[in-house]
């Protein structure tokens, strides 16, 4: 059974720091480029940022130079250190295997707010 646990959401002030991680097992995660995505209420899900197998990386145009997404094969965690937060970044963060079939993380909570 796969399962992808996501930790490290919470609320943070505007320029503020946060690291996300999403455990994953029962799959072979160095396999797979891994996503992070999020989604805010009332707005549709976005790709925040990627990472290949080997180690490239993507993201989304809001986040450049402001977020890292990054992996550690031998943990089975990929991790995305958010830094100088914004309020728009505010959204439930998910993590995602590019595997077929795919996999969700349940989400976590990133609130942005002074």
């Amino acid at each position: 059974q796969v399962q992808l646990v996501e930790s490290g959401g919470g609320l943070v002030q505007p320029g503020g720091s946060l690291r996300l991680s999403c455990a994953a097992s029962g799959i072979s995660f160095r396999l797979y480029a891994m996503d992070w995505y999020r989604q805010a209420p009332g707005v549709q899900r976005e790709l925040v940022a990627t990472i290949t197998r080997r180690g490239s990386t993507n993201y989304e145009d809001s986040v450049k130079g402001r977020f890292t997404i990054s992996r550690d094969n031998t943990k089975n965690t990929v991790y995305l250190q958010m830094n100088s937060l914004k309020p728009e970044d505010t959204a439930v963060y998910y993590c995602h295997t590019e595997s077929d079939p795919s996999y969700w993380g349940q989400g976590t909570q990133v609130t942005v707010s002074s």
